[in-house]
């Protein structure tokens, strides 16, 4: 028999199961506390009509995503009308388009699935990944802005990160600044690229790359200089409001993202926050304020979104307002086992319940039962072996403790409890048996 090599598409993970038990940790911090915001979990299919997927990413968002070869006799046409979901925005604009009836006026959803991208792997950067998504539907900003920030904030506080920055500004005011500085209209997406890749490949690669599009080196320069951000927020909206003066909707912007900046001040976690009028986020369906966040020490962000407020009236025919934020899921969880953030989760099952011979079965599996009901995950060792084999196991498998079920025992109708930690044991009644303290004991 050939034997085939064992190996996993580049970009995609195997995950062992102490992995996957951090992961879980993680998410379900990140569902407790989107649910006590008032979200509402949904999913959605890993695959969408074709249609659904292109042209609202951009340009280099259309080229990374997975298209997926028509079927049957139409395979050889090289053909696609399928694809894997490259986001969770756009197949939740599809899905409130679909189902406006049934979620009500103002929708707020959370959603946790992976999703897609054609991306060339490397260092931190994978082809099938989670994303973990709120988003507001139907309510106009600043309000909802405000609320998906306290989420987030949140989220982060209860997973204790701490010296978090929230940096946000509004594509309203990129484009008036884009406009200010000479760059026409049928240029602003390549202008937002390209700003999009400041923190990655400096002042200087976007000015090239700018000039390489075709726009000015004055402009260019100009657009570069306008970006800057002022030490206070202060400064920087004040600046902000001479530039646009005469520009109303540019003046909108700023002035909700005051209220924004200052609602924050009152957080239970408040993080700092910083208007950024660098920041882009490439994406095209962007229409309002736009935000990231990043924890200290850390170059990219482990948080992102913004307001999207025509990208389901592409589905649906009539523009909703809609704002989100997709938490960096993967990149959470790479920082916080590489900086120690986890408690101890090595425990792959609370006891195991050791029978010394096949008399012991129904005893045992009866025992197995009762630790079960006290909430703890319990398992009957898979034979009659030698204890010291069936304590072996029980190392292998991290249990806090094992329960012996020898001849002794099944003559007294008791239970001998051994603590795998400190080594303490004692036999007793199994009627006895209980939770105290966060232990569990006999006798």
């Amino acid at each position: 028999m050939a034997v085939l090599k064992a190996a996993i598409p580049k970009g995609t993970r195997d995950f062992l199961p102490q992995q996957m038990r951090q992961r879980h940790r993680v998410m379900d911090v990140i569902r407790k506390v989107y649910e006590r915001h008032g979200f509402s979990p949904i999913e959605t299919p890993a695959i969408e009509n074709i249609e659904t997927l292109m042209g609202k990413y951009g340009e280099e968002g259309d080229q990374l995503l997975f298209k997926i070869l028509m079927r049957g006799a139409k395979a050889a046409s090289g053909q696609c009308d399928l694809g894997l979901r490259y986001d969770l925005t756009v197949p939740l604009s599809r899905f409130v388009a679909m189902h406006q009836n049934e979620i009500g006026r103002i929708f707020k959803r959370y959603q946790m699935q992976p999703v897609y991208r054609a991306d060339r792997p490397g260092h931190g950067r994978f082809r099938e990944f989670y994303q973990c998504d709120i988003d507001m539907i139907g309510a106009p900003a600043p309000l909802p802005e405000i609320a998906l920030l306290q989420a987030v904030s949140d989220v982060f506080a209860e997973l204790k990160f701490d010296a978090l920055c929230i940096h946000i500004n509004d594509r309203r005011i990129l484009r008036a600044m884009i406009e200010v500085c000479g760059i026409g209209i049928g240029q602003e997406t390549t202008a937002i690229t390209a700003i999009d890749k400041l923190d990655k490949i400096g002042r200087e690669g976007v000015e090239k790359e700018l000039t390489e599009r075709e726009i000015s080196a004055e402009s260019a320069a100009k657009l570069l200089d306008l970006i800057a951000a002022k030490p206070t927020n202060d400064e920087t909206l004040a600046c902000l409001e001479k530039l646009f003066d005469g520009k109303p909707e540019a003046l909108q912007a700023v002035s909700e993202l005051r209220i924004i900046v200052d609602a924050t001040h009152h957080f239970a976690n408040a993080p700092q926050i910083r208007v950024s009028p660098e920041l882009a986020r490439g994406l095209n369906y962007y229409t309002g304020a736009i935000f990231e966040i990043q924890a200290e020490g850390l170059s990219s962000s482990i948080a992102g979104g913004g307001r999207y407020d025509h990208l389901i009236g592409m589905f649906s025919g009539r523009d909703i307002p809609a704002v989100g934020i997709s938490l960096g899921f993967e990149r959470i969880c790479v920082i916080m086992q590489e900086r120690g953030m986890f408690d101890d989760v090595s425990c792959d099952v609370d006891v195991v319940v050791a029978p010394a011979t096949s008399e012991a079965l129904h005893a045992a599996t009866s025992f197995s039962g009762k630790v079960r009901a006290l909430g703890l995950s319990c398992e009957l060792y898979p034979g009659f072996d030698k204890l010291s084999k069936q304590f072996k196991y029980a190392n292998e498998r991290h249990a806090r403790y094992v329960a012996v079920f020898g001849e002794d025992e099944l003559k007294a109708g008791t239970v001998t409890l051994k603590d795998m930690v400190n080594g303490e044991q004692n036999t007793a009644s199994v009627d006895l048996l209980r939770m105290e303290a966060g232990r569990l004991v006999v006798g």
